[in-house]
């Protein structure tokens, strides 16, 4: 018995000091440093691309990110900006804009400078809409950002 009391603290002890390998940190993506884009309440063009830019990190490794594009045109919210836009006034769609896309990220990554170029096609509606990133990490935590941008013309 004392013996098994024994192993237990050794056990116990030397246990607790094995490193944590285990992911329990959620990812970050940073929009607002000096090349992100697009930011809160930026306008964009109509039958133009813009490239997005960001920054993700992770503190064990990537994963994926997603890109999703859809009208605010009601008004409703998934921004994750303390910066309110200027609404414009409430309508219906008639050609609105959609874009859903996944990018996977090469393994063993901590950090990845996110480049896509997106395009405006020229006869969507123009009028506020919604611009989110979800960034998962390879242990799968995943965070989500989401911003107000404009279409516009030029």
């Amino acid at each position: 018995m004392k013996y098994l009391i024994v192993f237990t603290v050794v056990l116990a002890t030397f246990g607790a000091c094995q490193p944590n390998d285990h992911d329990d940190v959620v990812p970050a993506i940073e929009m607002t440093a000096g090349t992100a884009f697009p930011t809160n309440c930026a306008t964009v063009y109509r039958g133009e691309s813009f490239e997005f830019n960001a920054v993700f990190t992770d503190n064990v490794e990537l994963g994926s990110y997603s890109i999703e594009m859809h009208h605010n045109f009601d008004q409703h919210t998934h921004s994750t900006d303390a910066e309110q836009c200027t609404p414009d006034p409430v309508k219906q769609a008639v050609v609105p804009f959609r874009l859903i896309a996944n990018y996977p990220l090469p393994s063993g990554l901590q950090r990845f400078e996110a480049k896509q170029t997106i395009f405006i096609p020229e006869d969507v509606d123009t009028g506020m809409y919604h611009f989110m990133v979800r960034l998962t990490d390879a242990a799968g935590w995943q965070i989500f950002k989401g911003i107000s941008v404009r279409i516009a013309d030029r």
